[in-house]
């Protein structure tokens, strides 16, 4: 039975962060194409998908797996003990895998070339610091809610990504498993695959401060 939990959760951990990709890359491409050149008006038509499906899927696959989708929280509940490292490596697997796969869904809707390598250049300090608050308060959002509105949380994320989306100055990827898979796709989720390595750095460490901060912050049920 606990063999066909783990499974359960993994087959969870892949379709949510498949699906989230290729909403992320698939609406991307879609809203370029009907922008006209707006860059603006492009990425409020990325942004408002990607909000949205982070609220289904967290809602459908959160009783299973627990919906991280995302190796940063997967770290973060590794920190706080909350899954053992097992787990935690074999999650963060299922999601890297997952978003190449919804990347390459993505590219086969739209009949983009299937492999690609970025030209989206996204670097410099901003865009590191850009990351690491955002991955901060992404994790920071999903401590808070668990410890005082559970029930929320998929709507806390949803709608956090969708205001982080704007406020940074990334366009939030937040989310080490999305920047690897956006590497692969030259459209307009894409990131150079030289600039991934410093977001995977920035997007760590904004999820381990956010543990201690969120820790003491919130405390625990007890307190």
């Amino acid at each position: 039975m606990a063999e066909n939990n783990l499974s359960r959760k993994l087959v969870a951990e892949f379709l949510g962060t498949a699906f989230l990709l290729a909403t992320v890359i698939g609406s991307g491409i879609m809203a370029e194409n009907l922008a006209g050149g707006n860059v603006a008006i492009a990425l409020l038509g990325n942004t408002i998908p990607t909000g949205a499906i982070l609220v289904v899927l967290i809602l459908i696959l959160g009783p299973i797996s627990g919906a991280h989708f995302n190796p940063a929280v997967t770290v973060a509940f590794l920190i706080r003990r909350e899954i053992s490292a097992s787990q935690a490596f074999v999650f963060i697997a299922m999601q890297i895998a997952g978003g190449i796969v919804g990347m390459l869904a993505a590219h086969l809707m739209f009949e983009e070339t299937l492999l690609q390598l970025s030209t989206n250049t996204r670097t410099g300090a901003a865009q590191w610091f850009s990351e690491a608050v955002a991955t901060f308060g992404l994790v920071t959002v999903i401590l808070g809610g668990i410890r005082y509105r559970a029930d929320a949380v998929p709507y806390l994320v949803g709608l956090y990504i969708t205001a982080a989306y704007w406020f940074t100055a990334s366009t939030s990827f937040a989310n080490p498993a999305v920047t690897i898979a956006r590497s692969f796709t030259d459209t307009f989720a894409g990131i150079l695959p030289a600039h991934m390595p410093a977001f995977i750095a920035s997007q760590f460490a904004g999820a381990v401060i956010a543990v201690f901060v969120g820790g003491w912050l919130f405390g625990s049920q007890k307190d």
